[in-house]
């Protein structure tokens, strides 16, 4: 029973993977034609929308209830705020080396860890986070000919996310799932309400609205996918299986846009995949010594 829960969390973080690959290709292509702040806006409204017209029938105000109001907010503040550097970052970048960059999240999270929450970090954990960063600069080289200002934009969405899911791991413990999405939905979309009426433009072709709600669409079921996915799962055993977002995000770009990553990017591309992949598989180590240890002392 526990295998085939693991197996379906597996299957549910590799399509969210999936979503969001999507949602990002999408992205960069509607970018060219929509102001940004409008795009942004859209895909945080069919969020809010579709998460409360499914949820409040269903559970009602109480969906609404939590101890912690303010972190709801900053948490939902930090959500825009990455998907702002995101949608700024996909109209310049290709979709493949965005998403490889934004990959080193989980060990951006290891460096806060031990800086701002004076948890204990192994040698091992440094070195891969050294090596999650080379990485980067393998994609992004600097002082390269490929190498722009727009190429750092990934880098503060890195920052941002690890502060949300630094802040979203602690709520988890007293927080429900399915209320923190409600939140993080319409925090982002009223602070992004603010902005259009500067930036609201008439869209001259259908598709363009098309994209819009597709946008909106894969949002919304990538988060759920992921929700459901750490209910089946704990995050040590699914964390290896975010890194298949890069592949979708690779066949994505070379499908709407042909680009096919150099063989530099590429190389950064495995060294961010496989130090993240380490780190999740460190943690999941990590996690058994305890319990052997409590097993030992039983026996």
């Amino acid at each position: 029973m526990a295998a085939s829960r693991s197996l379906a969390g597996i299957a549910l973080v590799v399509a969210a993977g999936a979503c969001f690959a999507a949602l990002d290709t999408v992205t960069k292509f509607v970018s060219a034609s929509v102001p940004l702040l409008m795009a942004l806006w859209f895909r945080y409204a069919f969020q809010a929308v579709a998460t409360t017209a499914v949820v409040l029938p269903l559970r009602g105000m109480r969906a609404l209830r939590t101890l912690h109001p303010k972190f709801q907010v900053l948490r939902g503040v930090l959500l825009l705020t990455s998907s702002l550097f995101a949608f700024a970052s996909l109209k310049y970048m290709p979709v493949g080396e965005f998403t490889a960059i934004v990959m080193i999240a989980p060990l951006a999270i290891t460096v806060l860890a031990a800086t701002v929450l004076k948890e204990k970090v192994s040698a091992m954990r440094w070195a891969l986070v050294a090596g999650g960063f080379a990485g980067t600069l393998v994609i992004i080289r600097p002082g390269g000919d490929a190498f722009n200002w727009a190429s750092l934009l990934p880098l503060g969405l890195v920052a941002s996310n690890a502060w949300f899911q630094v802040l979203t791991s602690k709520l988890a413990r007293t927080e429900d799932p399915v209320t923190m999405h409600l939140y993080t939905g319409w925090v982002g979309t009223l602070i992004a309400s603010l902005a259009l009426p500067f930036v609201w433009t008439a869209l001259p072709v259908w598709w363009l609205w098309a994209g819009l709600l597709f946008m909106g669409l894969m949002g919304t079921v990538g988060h759920f996918m992921l929700i459901l996915a750490y209910q089946r799962a704990p995050a040590g055993t699914l964390t290896p299986y975010l890194y298949a977002q890069i592949a979708f995000a690779m066949l994505g770009g070379w499908l709407v846009f042909s680009h096919v990553p150099d063989g530099w990017a590429m190389i950064g591309m495995v060294m961010i995949a496989v130090c993240g992949a380490a780190g999740a598989w460190l943690t999941v180590r990590e996690g058994r010594r305890p319990m052997e240890t409590a097993e030992a002392a039983e026996a």
